[in-house]
């Protein structure tokens, strides 16, 4: 390590290292020694140091399932088997880090603890919860004032109503006179009473998958049970009842053709049945009346059957005729048959005497299992389900996934079975018969069945039955009372090899006899039976009793007997006789076979057995347990003396065997044992160990002989053979064999007299245990890819081996190191790194052999390989106990241990930084190539550098992890990956997570400028000195920015901050650390988020020390704010100004942002858009690295808590440093987070919910996986932890404990009480967020005070206060804020009044909207606020005109544009107000309190015109009207009435009336003109309305004439932001948007017109270039749509009756959108006024004639509905020519009704007349409003032939139209063809000929209509010609034939027509001639 002044002369040289480089960590442990900490004990000295009982080693006894523990019964004599039971037995010893769960890894912020940590919060009121009351008065006499009685409702009741109402409660000492810092203090007391301690228990938990940093606890170590079974045996019955049946259950699997379970003994017999027995009967043992069971199933397949087999007592006969009866007779015959059956119970009772003894098979049965689980139906699982995926290891993984996922025996509800059908039993039964079950057209279908009833229950075990035995017939917990009947556990066989670690002692052997051949052998051997013994000598008196007992019978016997199969040589056996094994076994154990010929007879001098042969099984062969299949000869003779040794094999001389000693028994041993590994290599291995401990030689191994001299070389081998042994005995015996192997490797045995070293080898096969188990188990790991069976190993069962232990022997050394250094052990050294330290003055120059074995005679390759063992299977080492790596001394010195641990091993140090450099080697170089494994590794490495900074001195770690860092940084440089990054987060997430990490970050330090060479002076000095000196600033700056100093010593925080730093650069070179920006953000969250639930930490003042750490996040998230996701979510590009509520959040700012911007081109754009920094930034643009909301969320959260728990000292000092921009950017960073923690609403939790919410990951997050989808391979490691591997969900519920699996996806819908709960959570964030943010702006108020400079900042201040304001908060909150604004206010009062104009306009519209709250603290602040605002205007300048003006407009805008406003609530506001006037002495004799009268008068007005409006809110064109009609009673006064002109522009676009809001816009920019042409004269501005009437001939009502108009220049007139040029622009831009939008482009050319010489006069080409573009667009659009446009449909409306109020008589022309129908107006007006006044009350008048109101019904509501046309006389038309000039500027319209003389609409041509009525409206269309009222009615009549004149006329029209249309259309064409020349045409042109020209008048006044007729005709014919003509052209050969039928109608209506056009008359032509002549 470099010495202390040259880290300080290379900190000097690179004062600046680049955060993307590690510093220097200072020497930590030298830190502590050289700056002892100044605080007394307490919380602040706790944070400085580590306790002192950090670690321990706990030793906790292991649950035992048992009552007794389960131990031999002989004690343990054999070494091995006293290790087996030690390892049993022992204590679990777990190191225990005291303070472990601290760390982040279990933050209760990120479990489902949080809910538990947010009980108890106060419920925080929010106005949007809160239901809006219904306005009180709606009653009918206000609702029928006419619309024309009065501008506005009558003083006097309006006054009368404000007298009337109640204020709300006065503010105390609001209008004392206090000193400034006084009520700032009172502010801040109240503000910082009952906060919420912890933000982030209020912040959701990030969404992660699991913390990457959580280790979770592994599983204890237990025995293992499949799916569990409870079959219960309820009765047994067959059709006759004469002898005592035994029955057994057992499982089989008929796929494997195994059994898979022991047998079950159970026994119905009555008592009296029983009785039968009698001279045979043993006093029966409770454990063998048991008649339930519990049975276990790893592997349940759809090939599992429970088979049920049932023996009898032996009698003579075969089977077939002992079932005989059981078939032939039946209950119901019992009187019958009675004489017979009392025969066949004398035989019985006879058998049972003799043979009491012996018993025969009788009849079997099986149950599909899978059947009856899947018919009895699943029930939601109650049971825990126990999936067991660690246990089955790859290979079975094949199988269980093909079909079985069904195959789950948890769930199914419980069944009772009756079986009825058995079979008899055939002797090679089972197999065959099994498979045939599945298929019932099977042989069993030819079987003629037994009928008997066996009812059976089958169900899921619970999880603890009371009154169980284990197969080993202890009683397992609880067992309340012995004299119960029993429950059996039965012993499972599984079907595939199971891996899991022996937990308990289990020594059992199991003897299945299976068939004999006698065939050969001379003499009587027929009915045979086998008797079974376990023998330990060769007398007869040496049978142990050791033989488990069947049903009703002793626990245990010396003997057992398999069933006889009646005269039968060579007999099949199916017995299975159970045996319990001694724990030690000598070489004379065996098992003796006895072969008997039973007599049935009975005979004469016959004895009832005679033996017919002998055979035996030695149990040790070569010291090993014999188990397996033997075929073994049998002896004619007893075997001679001491047989016993050798096997039956072996040709004795002398003696007799069946068949020529060839095998004829056939019988299968196999062992159940805990002792026993069954495995040769195993064996040999703990035979050799045991050697070595017992040092008694020679030793025999099997066959061998082996001396001590070569005991060295066999114990090296047999150590290579574990390799070669069995996967499954491995981990039966996992801990044993781990333990020895631990023990060679750490305490080398000494074999004569020799040091042996067997470490290698020993590490080795560890190493190659270790990668089996992760290759065949993989589906037991955890989430960091440690494999459950090593992790549960070293946290529960590992310990070092101590000096004394294990066997007690000397012949182990202990390592020669720690012999070495004996001081090593006194602990009581302060440091072992010291610099003196000789050990560690330069590398060591020889590391002694071990270690160079192991890491460096093989060069770097092996030392590979080593890492590799030891990292990619990370499960050891990365765990919690320093698996192999750290020497035991520290285990012994571990409870009593100061920090840090010495260890005086410079070797162990050497080889610790060169495996952490080996690792870093390999995940730099391979992480492309083999993530997975480099994950882990790398995850490993994290794990185990965490554990080592509680064991080892601390500055050496953090050297080690320099050292990691450096060789990633240089690699990522050159290769600039992602993954890496990430890799690099994990690491440093991990280490970080240790519960110490504030300690480790010396929180205390106080941060020097490394100028000093002898840094303790300095830093002496500076903690003495207070805030003072040049040294300090200097160090504030330090604090808040990650300069050398701070990384230095806050080591690891100033990584993690750097981190952050760096990936969330703006500046980062392009996308490469885009991914990562939630990954480092969830780093840094969940850091801060377990330092604010720490219980350590939890004092303020040392949250403040924490806090500090963080300081330069500050910075870091200013740096950011460009990239943060815009919260404030203003939606751009939308013109005006949404729907109501946002509308209100605009302000009264209808004008969109970007238009704004465009407007201002400076930053005080409209009140509520972003500030200024946002839009304008540079980096704005800059888009590419935003980040997603979630990221921003948490980043923004971050900040909060740093804000919220850093002193506020400190906070000021560093905001006195930072300059003006950069204040305003904290600033904007703050308002931000107003909007990002705004409170979302119940209704919006509701809205989530009712969408079954998932939580949707924005586009970011998904981008961000896309581009990390490299970083996968933990993340399928965390799915498969969680069991996904099965692709089933089941594993979820058995392994939550272990993997807290949250479900929050998954939900759906949430309850009532969990949506409460989500909104109390978010009140309380809001609040609290809120308040951290007003906090801060008090501090930056201060600074601005202290400093006396930077005023300019004070308006950012303002704006966040507004912004807040505006946003949805809680009660709380705002009486805060209020109080703040108000001192803000007396403070700066110039600010408000002179400078933040706009801003004080909204901040009247925010307090009058506080006003209207329904909550009355909120109205109570409000109205305070508001009033002192008055007077302290009043107060400048002797009137109080702006707030005047302000409060007015902002009322109008108020109540213009909300829709839940009540005006119930704003009118005890103003009471209020006027009750503080009223008691304000101060003021008393001046003009204020009239003043204030006025205004609250004055408003109150505004107000009652508005609950009208509120009435009619359902009624867009009613409600336009009244805003029309408040706007026009505005009109003195411009601002206001601009307000109303805006509000009724929002509204119209609301509904997409683009025309109509273009025209309010229009008119607004009208009125704005009017005043500038007043205020100002420039040449190139708009001469008032005048200019504007080309766009809209109404507009001239807007000017300025009348005599009330004020003079703008008046205080507070005219001074909202449009009266200005800029305004002017902004309007007239929007107009022409919205003129574009309604399609009307002409309008927008004549809206440029006014704009273009504006820009003219600027020289603002930009401007000029896009209005040229724009005007492009439009005429380009013109051209393209010609004939395609469509504008408005007109109709005419009158409303008739008196329901309808203001409205009765009246008649409106509605504008309607392009293509109505008229059924469609219908049914809206008839749908909408049928709601408001009862369907039945509504009718629609169904034609256009004149109405009489004296024929109406006076109690209905009538509404007549006509279409109407634009109409313009005919020199109109000369200027209207194209489709827009005949659809703009309307003002008149028309109607036609047809009527006859005698009242019918219709009748024949010569009595047809027609009315056409023309309309004129007040204002010509289109207009601020949809409807305009008619003021003219004219009618014109239409005598029959004058109708006649029209229709030819049009006719004609129509043929010319159709002749010349370009491109012609031959359909059209031909239709109007038909129309005219057709023959049928009834009515058609020669009718109309003949009634009218037949004859010539006799009324002279018809002469010209006859005449015009006429003419018309003769241009009728003309075009008809023409068409045909044309139609000739056009059409094909197909269709000659029709044009010839056309011509020749067309002649016959010619010659028809001909007499009759061609006939003048005479009368006519005279007197024109005549003048003539005259002339």
């Amino acid at each position: 390590m470099i010495s202390l002044p040259v880290i300080f002369f290379v900190s000097l040289i690179n004062h600046q290292v680049p955060l993307t480089e590690a510093v220097e960590p200072v020497d930590f442990e030298e830190y502590l020694i050289t700056h002892p900490p100044i605080v007394e004990s307490g919380p602040l000295r706790d944070l400085i140091e580590f306790p002192p009982d950090d670690i321990e080693v706990i030793y906790t006894p292991r649950e035992c399932r048992t009552v007794v523990q389960a131990v031999p019964e002989e004690g343990d004599t054999d070494p091995h088997v006293r290790d087996c039971v030690r390892s049993y037995t022992e204590d679990w010893a777990i190191v225990n880090r005291k303070y472990h769960k601290l760390g982040t890894g279990f933050n209760p912020n990120a479990l489902d603890k949080q809910k538990e940590r947010q009980k108890g919060l106060p419920k925080q009121v929010f106005e949007a919860d809160e239901m809006p009351e219904s306005s009180s008065y709606q009653d009918d006499q206000r609702r029928s004032m006419s619309i024309d009685d009065t501008p506005r409702g009558s003083w006097a009741c309006s006054i009368f109503d404000l007298k009337n109402s109640l204020p709300d409660a006065l503010l105390p000492h609001l209008l004392d006179r206090a000193p400034n810092e006084e009520i700032d203090r009172h502010n801040e007391d109240q503000r910082k009473a009952n906060r919420h301690r912890e933000l982030f228990a209020l912040h959701p938990a990030l969404d992660e998958e699991e913390p990457i940093e959580r280790h979770c606890v592994p599983e204890v170590p237990k025995e293992h049970f499949g799916q569990r079974l409870l079959v219960k045996c309820l009765s047994l019955k067959f059709e006759i009842e004469i002898e005592p049946i035994f029955a057994s259950l057992a499982l089989y699997d008929v796929k494997e053709k195994k059994k898979i379970s022991e047998n079950f003994f159970f026994d119905l017999n009555s008592e009296q049945t029983k009785a039968m027995l009698r001279p045979h009967i043993q006093t029966a043992a409770i454990s063998t009346l048991a008649r339930s069971a519990v049975f276990s199933i790893t592997y349940p397949s759809q090939d599992v059957f429970l088979v049920i087999k049932l023996e009898k007592v032996l009698q003579q006969g075969d089977i077939g005729e002992c079932a005989e009866p059981y078939m032939v007779f039946k209950e119901s015959d019992a009187a019958k048959n009675k004489e017979k059956l009392e025969k066949l119970r004398s035989q019985s009772e006879q058998f049972c005497q003799r043979l009491g003894r012996y018993r025969m098979p009788f009849a079997w049965t099986a149950i599909h299992l899978m059947n009856i689980v899947n018919s009895a139906g699943k029930r939601k699982g109650s049971w825990s389900e126990r999936r067991n995926s660690s246990i089955m290891g790859r290979r079975s993984l094949e199988r269980t996934t093909s079909g079985d996922e069904s195959c789950s025996l948890t769930g199914f509800r419980p069944a009772t079975l009756t079986i009825t059908n058995f079979f008899k039993q055939v002797l090679q039964f089972l197999d065959s018969f099994l498979a045939d079950m599945r298929r019932p057209s099977s042989v069993l279908r030819r079987l003629r069945p037994i009928t008997a009833q066996l009812k059976l229950d089958i169900s899921p075990a619970p999880e603890n039955p009371h009154y169980c035995l284990t197969p080993d017939l202890l009683q397992v917990k609880p067992y309340p009372d012995s004299r119960v009947r029993p429950t059996r556990e039965i012993l499972e066989f599984p079907a595939r090899d199971v891996y899991v670690p022996n937990t308990t002692y289990r020594n059992l052997l199991y003897v299945n006899p299976q068939s004999l051949n006698f065939a050969n052998r001379q003499g009587s051997a027929r009915n045979i039976t086998v008797k079974v013994q376990f023998m330990n000598g060769e007398d007869p008196n040496n049978a142990m009793p050791v033989i488990f007992g069947k049903s009703s019978c002793a626990d245990f016997s010396k003997e057992a007997y398999t069933a006889v199969v009646y005269h039968n040589r060579s007999p099949d056996f199916h017995d299975e006789i159970k045996i319990k094994l001694p724990a030690s076994l000598s070489d004379h154990h065996h098992i003796l076979f006895t072969f008997y010929h039973v007599s049935c007879q009975q005979k004469q001098n016959t004895p009832l057995e005679t033996p017919v042969g002998y055979t035996w099984i030695p149990m040790l062969q070569n010291g090993r347990l014999r188990t397996g299949h033997f075929c073994l000869p049998v002896s004619l003779e007893k075997p001679p003396q001491s047989y016993s040794v050798l096997s039956p094999d072996v040709p004795l001389p002398g003696m007799k065997w069946v068949d020529n000693h060839r095998g004829v028994f056939n019988v299968e041993v196999v062992a159940v044992s805990a002792i026993h590994t069954q495995d040769q290599y195993l064996d040999k291995f703990f035979a050799l160990v045991h050697a070595l401990d017992e040092h008694m030689f020679p030793v025999r191994i099997g066959d061998m002989r082996i001396m001590e001299n070569s005991l060295e070389a066999e114990l090296k081998s047999s150590i290579a053979a574990l390799n070669s042994s069995q996967l499954e005995p491995v981990v039966r015996f996992l801990h044993l064999l781990l333990d020895k192997l631990v023990l060679l490797v750490v305490r080398p045995p000494v074999i004569a007299g020799q040091i042996v070293n067997l470490g290698q080898a020993s590490f080795e096969v560890m190493a190659s245990i270790v990668n089996r188990l992760h290759k065949y188990l993989d589906t037991s790991q955890d989430m960091h890819g440690r494999n459950s069976l090593l992790s549960s190993y070293i946290h529960y069962v590992f310990r070092l081996p101590s000096p004394g232990g294990l066997g007690g022997s000397v012949h182990y050394a202990t390592m020669a190191r720690s012999a070495v250094r004996p001081a090593s052990l006194n602990l009581n050294r302060s440091r072992s790194l010291s610099n003196s330290n000789p050990d560690i003055s330069g590398t060591p120059t020889s590391p002694d052999d071990e270690v160079r074995s192991i890491i460096g005679s093989k060069g770097l390759d092996r030392s590979n390989s080593w890492v590799h063992t030891m990292g990619c299977k990370s499960a050891p080492w990365g765990s919690n106990k320093l698996f192999l790596l750290l020497p035991h001394t520290f285990f012994l010195g571990c409870i009593s241990f100061c920090f840090p641990v010495p260890f005086g091993c410079s070797l162990f140090i050497f080889c610790l930084s060169s495996l952490v450099s080996t690792i870093a080697g390999d995940v730099v170089s391979r992480f492309q190539k083999d993530l997975e494994l480099v994950e882990r590794l790398n995850t490993s490495l994290a794990f185990f550098l965490n554990d080592l900074l509680s064991v080892m001195d601390r500055g050496f770690v953090f050297t080690l992890i320099r050292a990691y860092w450096k060789q990633v940084s240089t690699k990522l440089y050159t290769l600039q990956n992602p993954t890496l990054e990430s890799l690099r987060l994990d690491f440093l997430r991990i280490v970080c997570s240790h519960e110490h990490y504030v300690t480790l970050n010396l929180p205390c330090s106080l941060l020097t400028p490394p100028a000093s060479p002898s840094p303790s002076v300095s830093s002496a000095t500076s903690q003495s000195s207070g805030f003072s000196t040049h040294v300090q600033d200097q160090k504030i700056a330090n604090m808040f920015e990650l300069s050398v100093p701070f990384r230095e010593q806050h080591f690891l925080a100033g990584l993690v901050l750097s981190e952050l730093s760096v990936i969330l650069d703006p500046d980062n070179e392009g996308l490469v650390m885009f991914g990562l920006h939630k990954k480092v953000v969830s780093v840094v969250h969940n850091l801060l988020s377990s330092h604010d639930s720490d219980p350590r930490y939890a004092d303020p003042e040392v949250k403040a020390r924490v806090a500090m750490l963080y300081l330069p996040l500050i910075g870091i998230v200013m740096e950011t704010l460009p990239q943060l996701h815009d919260f404030t979510g203003a939606p751009q590009g939308a013109a005006v100004g949404s729907s109501g509520e946002e509308a209100e959040g605009e302000g009264n700012s209808m004008i969109s942002q970007t238009v704004a911007m465009a407007i201002a081109g400076t930053s005080t754009s409209s009140p509520m858009s972003r500030p200024s920094s946002f839009l304008l930034n540079s980096q704005a643009s800059r888009q590419h690295g935003s980040f997603s909301a979630e990221s921003s969320r948490s980043l923004l959260i971050c900040l909060l808590w740093v804000l919220k728990n850093a002193d506020e000292l400190v906070l000021q000092k560093w905001f006195t440093d930072l300059s003006v921009s950069q204040l305003n950017r904290l600033l904007d960073l703050l308002y931000l987070c107003v909007s990002c923690f705004e409170y979302k609403g119940k209704k919006a939790f509701e809205r989530m919910n009712s969408l079954t919410f998932k939580k949707s990951k924005d586009m970011k997050a998904k981008l961000e996986e896309a581009i990390l989808g490299s970083i996968g391979a933990r993340q399928e490691m965390v799915r498969r932890s969680r069991g996904h591997a099965f692709g089933s969900q089941e594993n979820l519920r058995w392994r939550k404990d272990m993997t807290h699996w949250r479900q929050n996806s998954e939900k759906m819908d949430k309850t009532r009480a969990e949506l409460e709960h989500e909104a109390l959570i978010d009140g309380n964030l809001a609040t609290e967020a809120n308040l951290i943010i007003l906090d801060t702006l008090e501090i930056i108020v201060q600074t601005v005070s202290v400093t006396e400079s930077k005023e300019s900042i004070l308006g950012g201040v303002l704006k966040v206060l507004l912004h807040s304001m505006a946003c949805n908060q809680s009660a709380l909150y705002l009486q805060h804020c209020f109080a703040t604004q108000r001192a803000l206010v007396s403070k700066f009062p110039e600010l408000l009044f002179e400078e933040e104009t706009e801003q004080c306009a909204d901040l009247c519209l925010r307090l009058l909207r506080s006003c209207s709250s329904s909550i009355s603290t909120i109205r109570a602040h409000a109205s305070a606020s508001l009033y002192l605002l008055m007077r302290q205007n009043f107060e400048i300048g002797n009137n109080f005109a702006r707030v005047k003006m302000q409060v007015t407009m902002s009322l109008s805008s108020l109540v213009g544009t909300s829709q839940n406003f009540n005006e119930e609530f704003l009118r005890r506001s103003l009471k209020t107000i006027l009750t503080y006037a009223e008691e304000d002495l101060e003021l008393r004799e001046t003009t204020f309190p009239d003043q204030v009268q006025d205004l609250v008068f004055n408003l109150h007005m505004i107000l009652s015109d508005t609950v009208k409006m509120k009435e009619h809110q359902e009624d867009p064109e009613m409600l336009i009207d009244l805003m029309y009609r408040i706007a026009k009673g505005y009109q003195t006064s411009p601002d206001l009435r601009l307000t109303w002109l805006q509000n009724m522009a929002g509204k119209h676009s609301e509904r997409n009336n683009h025309a109509e809001a273009a025209q309010c816009l229009v008119h607004s920019a009208a009125l704005v003109a009017e005043y500038l042409s007043m205020l100002e004269d420039r040449k190139y501005l708009p001469v008032g309305c005048v200019t504007f009437q080309n766009i809209s001939s109404n507009v001239l009502e807007e000017s300025a004439v009348s005599d009330d108009v004020v003079s703008p220049d008046e205080e507070g007139i005219c001074s909202g932001k449009y009266f200005t040029e800029i305004g002017l622009v902004g309007l007239l831009e929007q107009a022409a948007a919205s003129f574009s939008m309604a399609g009307m482009y002409e309008a927008v050319n004549e809206v440029y017109k006014v704009l273009i010489p504006i820009h003219e006069a600027n020289r603002d080409a930009k401007k000029l270039a896009t209005i040229h573009g724009k005007l492009q667009e439009a005429f380009g659009k013109i051209v393209h749509q010609d004939g395609k446009r469509m504008f408005g449909t007109y109709f005419r409306v009158g409303f008739y009756g008196s329901k309808f109020g203001d409205l009765d008589e009246q008649e409106f022309v509605y504008k309607e959108p392009a293509i109505t129908k008229l059924a469609e107006i219908s049914h809206r007006l008839e749908g909408f006024y049928g709601e408001r006044f009862g369907e039945d009350q509504v009718e629609v008048i169904k034609d256009s004639n004149p109405v009489d109101k004296c024929k109406l019904d006076p109690n209905k509501a009538f509404i007549q509905i006509t279409y109407v046309e634009p109409y313009f006389d005919t020199y109109e038309m000369k200027d209207r020519i194209t489709y827009f000039d005949k659809n703009y500027n309307l003002r008149r319209f028309v109607y036609c009704t047809p009527f006859t003389l005698d009242g019918r609409a219709h009748g024949d041509l010569h009595e047809q007349f027609k009315r056409k009525t023309i309309l004129t409206t007040s204002h010509a269309f289109p207009y601020i409003k949809t409807r305009i009222n008619i003021i003219h009615k004219e009618e014109i009549i239409s005598t029959p032939i004058e109708v006649a004149i029209e229709d030819m006329q049009k006719k004609t029209q129509e043929l010319a139209f159709a002749t010349h249309q370009d491109p012609a259309d031959a359909k059209m064409l031909q239709m109007v063809l038909q129309g005219s020349v057709g023959t049928t045409v009834n009515q058609g042109p020669l009718e109309v000929a003949q009634v009218f020209l037949s004859e010539i008048p006799s009324d002279p006044k018809l002469y010209r209509h006859h005449n015009k007729l006429r003419l018309c005709f003769k241009d009728f014919t003309k075009r008809c010609e023409d068409a045909l003509r044309k139609n000739k052209s056009l059409i094909g050969p197909d269709q000659k034939e029709y044009q010839r039928e056309l011509e020749r109608n067309y002649h016959r209506l010619k010659e028809a027509l001909q007499p009759l056009i061609n006939r003048k008359i005479p009368q006519l032509y005279k007197p024109v001639l005549q003048v003539n002549s005259h002339r």
